[in-house]
């Protein structure tokens, strides 16, 4: 027979474990429920021959309990921990990217998370006939926990990218706005990988690659686009025409010129110029 007592003085906890083993679904099990001094106590009990099957079971029991009930205390406790210095504000827009990356990066998916946290309940069940449930993830969760700090970590970088991108992005519409246009038009095509610029003749303008005299760029690694939007900055458009008949690898580029210009850019995807360099297909720049 195989037995394991479940202590814990959380009435949820305690319904949730009754709720699963009443729908244990295997057969010589049983489970019983009892008050005694500093805990509530379930104790369930097998008298089959298949132990390997009833560890699985309640293992992964226990680590669904840990994710419905406990996850969102855990991540919450390493944010402010790790990271106290965020306002509320910031705070709560991290704990939203943690959620969205649970939801949404393979690395801390679901399946990942379960599995982990199965491994350390089935290797502990098979050795042991008690369990002390917040004993447990407290202090014998460590792989679980290190995977949530990265978590943590992970969606930290994410928010502070995202700050300082819209940092940048709202300094240089400053800067527009306080500067006077310098030129009336310009056509900003783009073709795939890369971006040209008309002007109102339809005359291709050099797109200025000095860095000395650049008004931005991102980083020492000099990307084209830091190089066509130095140039837009240069030249001061009144209005942007922006061709996006050809757009599958600037997107991120073109919302971020979308974002800085505002109502200087006009959209078009279906005129003459569209036409002329919807069938191009430029190569990358190679540095």
């Amino acid at each position: 027979m195989s037995s394991l007592c479940i202590k814990t003085n959380n009435d949820d906890i305690l319904q949730y474990l009754q709720e699963e083993f009443y729908n244990f679904n295997m057969l010589n099990v049983s489970y019983s429920c009892n008050e005694f001094k500093s805990y509530k106590n379930i104790i369930i009990h097998y008298i089959g021959i298949d132990n390997e099957l009833f560890y699985t079971k309640l293992a992964t029991i226990f680590s669904y309990l840990v994710i419905d009930y406990f996850e969102y205390d855990i991540i919450k406790s390493i944010l402010l921990s790790n990271y106290f210095y965020f306002n509320n504000s910031e705070f709560d827009k991290i704990l939203e990217l943690c959620n969205e990356n649970l939801c949404e990066d393979e690395q801390f998916s679901f399946e990942n998370r379960q599995m982990l946290l199965f491994d350390t309940f089935y290797e502990y069940i098979q050795k042991n006939h008690s369990i002390v449930i917040t004993g447990f993830i407290n202090f014998r969760l460590s792989d679980y926990r290190k995977m949530l700090e990265d978590l943590v970590d992970f969606s930290v970088n994410e928010y502070i990218i995202e700050r300082e991108y819209l940092e940048f992005v709202s300094l240089l519409r400053l800067y527009i706005n306080s500067q006077p246009t310098l030129t009336d038009i310009i056509h900003m095509v783009c073709i795939n990988y890369d971006i040209i610029l008309l002007d109102e003749n339809l005359n291709m303008i050099d797109i200025k690659r000095n860095s000395l005299n650049a008004k931005y760029l991102s980083d020492i690694s000099f990307s084209n686009n830091d190089f066509v939007l130095n140039t837009l900055l240069t030249l001061l458009p009144e209005h942007i025409f922006l061709h996006t008949a050809n757009t599958s690898n600037n997107l991120e580029f073109i919302n971020t010129i979308k974002l800085i210009f505002e109502n200087r850019i006009t959209i078009c995807t279906d005129c003459n110029i569209c036409h002329l360099y919807k069938n191009f297909n430029l190569k990358p720049n190679k540095k």
